[in-house]
């Protein structure tokens, strides 16, 4: 009963989406969303970023505790988008940045400027899945947030991520997340699914991030599942933590 209802709301609301879903098909949708895409994100990161500051200031408040012998801490951080993570890091930071979208620079350079607590190196164009300009074992910590819901494939980012930090280095993370899945969140997470990947540059709302942290290779993960004050979203279930190597 609950499947076929899920199926019958998404039907629904795909026909709702029926222009968006024809543009998608013709190839239009996909680069103007990635056009778009920063936009939008630049005025959710700033309402995100109030909602979400003491957790973000717990989890990163032990950053430097990773730092190489010189005491300056180097930091990747994978999809980096709009930087609203850069006022969270410590000073003493070198941070290089991420993200397979190109039309993120304008608002990233903002960020940049306005944090000069922090040194910065390049701006890489490319996936967290292929981080081949990084050297293997050179970071001591790898940032992502609001991430992982997006990436094509789960296990060569985490591999990557392992690969390029250096021994005891640690990956944060903060994700939304499948919710449980007795839940009312998980019932309408599978039935905006489809369109609501579609509408958010790939965003996938029902996936067990915290599953494969617990297969990749990592010593060690601390980790714990939050709801976030984002009310009438299928977004409030994340977890926060990080993983050591």
């Amino acid at each position: 009963m609950a499947t076929a209802l899920v199926f019958c709301l998404r039907l629904c609301l795909q026909l709702l989406a029926l222009p968006i879903y024809m543009l998608s098909y013709l190839g239009v949708w996909q680069p103007y969303c990635k056009k778009i895409f920063p936009a939008f994100m630049e005025k959710f990161a700033a309402s995100y970023n109030k909602k979400m500051s003491r957790q973000k200031q717990e989890l990163f408040r032990n950053l430097l505790e990773f730092a190489g012998s010189s005491g300056q801490l180097r930091l990747l951080e994978i999809g980096t988008g709009t930087g609203s993570n850069f006022q969270f890091f410590p000073a003493n930071c070198r941070v290089t940045c991420t993200d397979p979208n190109p039309h993120f620079q304008r608002s990233l350079a903002k960020s940049m400027a306005q944090n000069q607590h922090l040194q910065f190196d390049s701006f890489l164009v490319t996936p967290a899945e292929n981080l081949h300009e990084v050297a293997d074992s050179s970071v001591d910590v790898v940032v992502s947030t609001l991430v992982l819901c997006s990436v094509r494939d789960m296990q060569s980012v985490l591999s990557e991520v392992c690969r390029v930090l250096k021994p005891g280095g640690a990956f944060y993370f903060l994700e939304h997340v499948a919710a449980d899945h007795s839940s009312w969140c998980y019932f309408w997470q599978q039935v905006l699914f489809p369109t609501w990947k579609l509408l958010f540059d790939g965003c996938c709302l029902t996936r067990e991030i915290w599953s494969d942290l617990d297969k990749a290779n990592f010593s060690d993960v601390k980790l714990q599942h939050i709801c976030v004050p984002l009310h009438w979203t299928p977004i409030q279930p994340h977890i926060i933590g990080y993983a050591v190597k």
